[in-house]
Order: C-alpha cells, then sequence, then structure tokens
C-alpha cells in the first residue's frame, strides 16, 4: 500500500517540504511519483524513514545518517532496527531515572521540604558513570574528566555529542552486519573510538603517552558486561564487537 506524501508527514511528525529535501539529497526516495505530481511512499520507505528520524535524534546530520544506512543496505530491516531499538531502550532507562529524580524534587518543593541531594541528579548524563570510574580508576582520573567537559562551551559539546552519536550510529551499523573485528571497517572504527578517548585528560597511559593497555581491555570488558553500555551499542552483540575490535588494534599495536 502506497501512502501520499502528506499522509506521511503527519504520522511522521514532520512536514511534506522535509520529506522533499530527504528525496532531493537521496535520503529517501518516494516509491512513486503519480500523475499529479504527488509523492508516495510504500512499506519499505516507511521503516528507511523510522529509522532515519531514530538517527536523526541522535544529533546526527543528514549526510552522515545517509552514509549509515546505506552502508548497512545489505541488512534486514528488522534487524538494523533491533539495535536502535537496543540503544533507545538504555536512553528510557536513563529518562526514566531522570524523570524520578525530577518527580522527586517537585514534590519536595510543593511540600515544602528541602530537596535531598543525593536524589535529584540520577540519570543526568555528566555523573552516569562516575562510581564505575572511580571504582576502576580512580576519583582523579575522573575529576579531571569531569573538569574538562564542564569546562567546554555549549556549542563544543554539542559538536562533540554529535561525533559520539556518529561514532556509535557506526559501530551499531557495523554490529549489525556482523562485521568481523579484524576487518578494515571495525579497525578503523576502533582506531577512531580511540582517538576519541584519546582526547579525555585524566585517562590511564603509559609511560609513552598512549592509552594504558589495560584501561583498554577493561573499559570494553565493561561495555559487555553493563547492560547500560551494551545498550548505549545496539545490545549486547554491538559492545561484544567493540571489545573485540579494540583488543585486535591492541594486538596490532604491538
Amino acid at each position: 500500500m502506497d501512502h501520499p506524501i502528506a499522509a506521511v508527514a503527519r504520522l511522521a511528525g514532520t512536514t511534506s517540504r522535509t520529506l522533499r529535501h530527504y528525496g532531493d539529497i537521496g535520503l529517501l526516495d518516494a516509491t512513486r511519483i503519480g500523475a499529479n505530481g504527488y509523492r508516495y511512499y510504500d512499506s519499505a520507505a516507511l521503516v528507511r524513514l523510522q529509522r532515519i528520524l531514530l538517527l536523526r535524534s541522535l544529533g546526527l546530520p543528514l549526510p552522515v545518517i545517509r552514509d549509515v544506512i546505506d552502508d548497512g543496505r545489505s541488512d534486514s530491516p528488522a534487524s538494523a532496527l533491533r539495535a536502535h531499538l537496543d540503544h533507545l531502550r538504555g536512553e528510557q532507562q536513563r529518562l526514566d531515572l531522570q524523570i524520578s529524580a525530577v518527580l522527586t524534587t517537585v514534590e519536595a518543593l510543593e511540600r515544602g521540604d528541602e530537596p535531598m541531594p543525593e536524589r535529584m541528579f540520577s540519570g543526568f548524563d555528566h555523573t552516569r558513570y562516575e562510581r564505575e570510574v572511580v571504582d576502576r580508576w580512580g576519583q582523579d582520573a575522573y575529576g579531571q574528566g569531569n573538569s574538562w567537559w564542564r569546562g567546554k562551551s555549549d556549542d563544543e559539546r554539542a559538536e562533540f555529542q554529535r561525533d559520539v552519536a556518529d561514532l556509535t550510529a557506526r559501530w551499531i551499523a557495523a554490529a549489525s552486519r556482523g562485521a568481523s573485528p579484524d576487518s578494515d571497517e571495525a579497525q578503523r572504527l576502533a582506531e577512531r573510538h580511540i582517538a576519541w578517548l584519546s582526547d579525555v585528560p585524566g585517562v590511564p597511559r603509559e609511560q609513552d603517552g598512549s592509552l594504558s593497555e589495560e584501561y583498554l581491555r577493561g573499559l570494553g570488558d565493561m561495555y559487555v558486561a553493563d547492560p547500560r553500555f551494551a545498550a548505549h551499542y545496539g545490545g549486547k552483540g554491538g559492545a561484544e564487537l567493540v571489545r573485540a575490535a579494540l583488543g585486535e588494534w591492541l594486538v596490532q599495536r604491538d
């Protein structure tokens, strides 16, 4: 069944103009164009649109979204969406924590009570993994990283988050295709992942200034063992790919 552009725009919460723009840049082609010039979309196109909107919600620019989806065009739509679903579930857990924290604050204020600081910030990004970082690598590592993040401008934070979202989406796409950890694709992602980590102050390093092998292997293990991290990479399979690719990168470095 084909759906006219106006109906698709209404259902997706976007505009016909946006859908036409997606078509003009090769991101979302219409299934057919009627004699009246209207664009129509079938179910496969709607599935692609859903993926576009999911990736757009991560802050990725349209050219990157096109690359991510087209790189995985041999994937089954269900497999690709399942990877996105696992990521969304992880985000849902984080948002649930934030909602609960804010609601607790609101209720305390409405009662005239003082909010409890230890319950006000659950689920907020800047303290999301503080305990894990401190337990594994010390308070100084967390403190330096936290100060570095707080010292960034809003634009710098947004750019950093877009880069991380792009890297995450590419890991998810690679995992959904069954990429091998030693493949060129996975090793390019591993190199980019390590470059990203290297920019953060306070992370453990070897004497030559390179990232600590123990740190990288421990980080990989944490990605797999902690469901919150695994969800970030599309599920346990995606986290296992990241861990294995980082391990392969270390072997090749030696």
